[in-house]
């Protein structure tokens, strides 16, 4: 009896052991429990690394070089082959918030990454094709018309272009939109030691972008350049089919985030839904009266609870309750619509506050449109040669930040930020609002630098008598390098600013916007880069009448054109906006943090 009484106590020692090595909320690729000893970790957000280098390597090159392949080989102007540009870019970006909805609340974020990887594939598969086609059908241009361009491409190459580049820009956003929060998710946040681990995934998420744009600058450009189109699109395809089967290869050893049927978004709607229904009912005279679930009968069920706070108040009208609600309340049937938690409405008014930092994020984006597309074509006019018999292609010029990146990022990860964490006593380092901030204010210096460079080089041009030397016959005497000064500042800022909003939007977002949180940087950029296509048109409108050029950016000549007036024009609006992003950080309150609770203990 004694040693059967001693056995069952050992059993339920070890079930016990065993229930706080499992993670809540995840389970394994067979839908058992995930368990810490066995599942997740940062070995295996490695591979999740790797995928995301991979997919970088596949479509930098395309960001940077896209416009030179529409403008010199479909024979688009500039200025509509920087729009199509930004609006593929903008699409991908924006796209990204459609598929993390549908991998929170359908098919899971794993099954988002693979599928997306698909149609990534096959939308760079038809570019292959259409460009081997345009190689084809497409006259050789030799003859340049009235207007200062060879006739474009139309009918089906046109058609087939457009097919492949949106089906990419689809099969990228859902990479995007998944592949980062699948990554937080093989680390538990409650773990002190899981959450200083995410810290350091983000950082080398980061370091895997720089690692694959680095090979996608040197090599797939090298490539698109010297054997053509055909060749660079079928290795970015290659590139991310070796991706997807990277990430898909870790499948037994994942923390798999389970999907929901209800979603976030749709909770913080009935947030202000049910605002709206109850704005003539008057406020409580205490807080505790509004409408909370009670804890106490939620036992062995883990549910998230924030505590009330005086900002937004209008939003508490959502949990103001009337007689019916009380008796719903009875009935454990409350209407989502008229009647909502105090942790739904703090939710609610954590994704306002978020808000304005997601707006001073967006001019950053726009600065970021301009280095693809417009410096780009500034380098196409300069001396490229960089020893005897080589020339560097102007797409790669982002090389040179990039590799300065790949060695300074592991530099502030390992020596930065412990060391910064000593004064601070933040285990980052810097709050993330104040890495953001540094970012935003580096973008407003490097668009500065970027017009004293172009002032610079059209000098060169007006005094060698070559500003109508376009298309370029001989380079400016002027070398290429001089652009990585813009390059090299841009870069630093994107470093602070990207990760800091990766970090920032995930560990303030509501535990239920989680994933779809890290979708708001993509949804940024998005408004960044349409806006850029709507800048530039304004500009040329607006500024038509006082050029001979017809606008600062009209026409294929960049030599003829204002890009430095453009470029002191964006430096300003991101100083700007810098200035209106201190004041709106300053106002944040980061919101509590490990609070989750479960009911019962």
């Amino acid at each position: 009896m004694e040693n059967r009484v001693a056995d069952g106590n050992v059993e339920r020692m070890q079930r016990e052991g065993e229930d706080q090595l499992v993670v809540e909320g995840k389970v394994d690729w067979k839908g058992r429990k995930a368990l810490k000893y066995k599942h997740g970790g940062m070995k295996v957000s490695l591979l999740i690394v790797a995928a995301f280098g991979m997919e970088n390597m596949g479509t930098l090159s395309l960001a940077v070089n896209l416009v030179s392949y529409f403008n010199q080989n479909m024979h688009y102007e500039l200025a509509d082959a920087a729009n199509m540009v930004t609006n593929y870019m903008g699409v991908s970006y924006m796209l990204s918030i459609v598929v993390a909805l549908l991998a929170d609340t359908w098919i899971g974020r794993y099954k988002a990454v693979v599928i997306s990887g698909f149609f990534e594939s096959l939308g760079l598969a038809l570019l292959t094709i259409q460009a081997h086609k345009a190689s084809i059908e497409s006259p050789v241009c030799n003859v340049y018309v009235k207007g200062g361009g060879c006739e474009k491409v139309s009918g089906k190459l046109e058609a087939f272009l457009f097919i492949g580049l949106y089906l990419l820009a689809f099969g990228s956003a859902g990479v995007k939109a998944s592949l980062p929060s699948h990554g937080a998710d093989q680390f538990d946040e409650r773990d002190p030691k899981e959450a200083m681990q995410m810290s350091n995934f983000f950082n080398c998420l980061f370091l895997g972008l720089c690692i694959g744009g680095a090979v996608s600058l040197t090599f797939n450009v090298y490539i698109e350049n010297n054997n053509g189109w055909v060749w660079g699109f079928g290795i970015s395809t290659a590139a991310i089919v070796f991706g997807t089967i990277i990430f898909a290869l870790g499948l037994p050893l994942y923390r798999i985030h389970v999907a929901r049927i209800t979603n976030g978004i749709m909770e913080i709607l009935q947030v202000y839904v049910a605002a709206i229904r109850n704005r003539n009912l008057p406020f409580p005279a205490n807080p505790s009266q509004l409408y909370e679930i009670d804890k106490d009968k939620e036992a062995a069920v883990e549910i998230e609870y924030q505590p009330h706070t005086d900002i937004y108040r209008f939003l508490d009208k959502a949990a103001i309750q009337r007689n019916s609600d009380v008796e719903a309340e009875n009935q454990k049937t409350p209407n989502p619509w008229k009647l909502c938690r105090v942790t739904q409405v703090e939710n609610a008014k954590i994704i306002l506050s978020m808000l304005p930092i997601f707006c001073c994020s967006i001019i950053m984006t726009l600065c970021l449109a301009q280095l693809q597309t417009f410096s780009i074509q500034q380098g196409s006019t300069m001396n490229t040669r960089i020893a005897k018999h080589f020339h560097i292609p102007p797409a790669s010029i982002p090389i040179f930040p990039v590799v300065f990146l790949i060695i300074f990022v592991p530099f502030y990860d390992r020596i930065c930020v412990p060391f910064l964490s000593r004064f601070t006593g933040i285990s980052t380092g810097i709050t993330h609002l104040q890495r953001i901030g540094v970012g935003l204010i580096l973008s407003s210096l490097s668009m500065a630098v970027a017009a004293i460079i172009e002032v610079k080089r059209k000098g060169v041009a007006r005094d060698n008598n070559m500003l109508d030397a376009f298309p370029v016959l001989q380079p400016l005497p002027l070398s290429i390098f001089w652009l990585s000064f813009q390059y090299f500042l841009f870069s630093i800022a994107d470093m602070f600013t990207y990760v800091g909003l990766l970090e920032f939007f995930y560990s303030e977002a509501p535990k239920s916007l989680k994933s779809t949180s890290t979708c708001f940087l993509w949804c940024a950029m998005a408004v960044g880069y349409f806006l850029s296509s709507i800048l530039v048109k304004i500009v040329n409108r607006a500024t038509k009448n006082i050029t001979a050029s017809g606008g600062w950016l009209a026409g294929n000549n960049i030599n003829r054109n204002h890009l430095n007036l453009f470029y002191w024009l964006l430096s300003i609006l991101s100083l700007i906006n810098f200035f209106v992003y201190l004041v709106v950080s300053k106002r944040y309150k980061y919101r509590p943090q490990h609070s989750a609770v479960t009911g019962g203990r």
